[in-house]
């Protein structure tokens, strides 16, 4: 007999306090509360990005469970641009009650750093719900590349000083302001070189146009099995189960070097609390289901499903983090 949401979301808290006081605050899910009349109408999931993207992709993953846990249709609304904060600043500006988004981190995080003419303020005006899966970025380089480890690679990389360039998906992502912390904790110059996005700057280290690049493992990775480039680490601080046979970088002797992009879930600021919370339980109990998960794995992520207390924690963290990069760098939106 398959159990319930609810006795399911119960044995979760039950396994979460076995485990210790500190994992029950930060990722187990409170029980889905009763929220009388909500909701009244279908739910729209925005999304800043096409279809056939990654964060797109985890939001018609979501859909189909959150639909079915509440009663109610969920559509999937792509508004493109902007790097996902033309789809932020519709979810902060939302008033119906029944619109979240589908953020990635940069969204949540340093958006208004990185541009402060944007409308919206990630930290003021949008309500955490649940930070829903992670994925560190992989540190990759032309198949022909220097050295036969990440080690030696960063120690060529190092005697080429600003001859050698890095490319990523545009000024102010992840990978941008990564591979800025990268330089300064390996001591390494190399030079930006921005694209439209991830496939031409594959395309790029394929041709030898650029020496390095942080890309999503999964897409690296079919890369290299291809022969086509090699994958030297990734960001994370141990190896990940998306490519567990890739090192860490921490173990190429780049010290306290942890960085990953993620999607999570968001909604207006005005979203009443008991909303959130019944909201933050569903989304943290739908992720961590073996079936959703294992979808997501395919998709290249591992599950995290915090609740909303967790997912603010790691905004915190990062916005710390990554700002602290984008002040040092000055890096301004184009």
């Amino acid at each position: 007999m398959t159990p319930s949401p609810l006795r399911r979301a119960a044995l979760v808290l039950a396994l979460a306090a076995a485990s210790g006081p500190a994992l029950a605050q930060s990722n187990a899910a409170p029980l889905p509360q009763a929220t009388p009349g909500w909701p009244s109408k279908p739910v729209k999931l925005v999304v800043g990005f096409p279809g056939g993207s990654s964060p797109d992709l985890v939001a018609r993953t979501l859909a189909e469970p959150l639909a079915k846990a509440l009663g109610q249709p969920v559509i999937v609304e792509n508004k493109v641009g902007a790097g996902g904060n033309i789809a932020a600043d519709a979810v902060a500006n939302a008033t119906d009650d029944h619109t979240l988004g589908i953020m990635i981190n940069g969204n949540l995080t340093i958006a208004k750093l990185i541009n402060p003419k944007i409308n919206y303020d990630p930290l003021k005006d949008l309500s955490p719900i649940s930070l829903i899966a992670t994925a560190p970025l992989a540190l990759a380089a032309p198949a022909n590349a220097p050295g036969a480890t990440a080690n030696e690679f960063l120690a060529a990389a190092r005697a080429s000083g600003d001859r050698w360039s890095y490319g990523t998906p545009g000024v102010g992502t992840v990978a941008h302001i990564g591979m800025e912390l990268l330089k300064a904790k390996a001591g390494i110059h190399p030079v930006h070189v921005p694209y439209p996005g991830n496939p031409q700057v594959i395309n790029a280290i394929i041709g030898g146009q650029i020496q390095l690049a942080l890309l999503p493992p999964a897409m690296a990775a079919a890369q290299a099995r291809a022969g086509k480039l090699r994958v030297l680490g990734v960001t994370s601080s141990g190896r990940s189960t998306l490519v567990p046979e890739v090192p860490s970088l921490a173990e190429a002797g780049v010290k306290d070097f942890n960085l990953e992009i993620w999607n999570a879930v968001a909604a207006p600021r005005s979203l009443p609390k008991p909303v959130v919370a019944r909201l933050s339980a569903l989304f943290s109990e739908i992720a961590r289901n073996p079936e959703v998960r294992d979808k997501l794995f395919q998709q290249g992520w591992q599950v995290t499903g915090t609740t909303a207390e967790g997912l603010a924690k790691r905004i915190q963290t990062d916005t710390r983090v990554l700002g602290a990069v984008i002040n040092s760098q000055k890096i301004k939106a184009e």
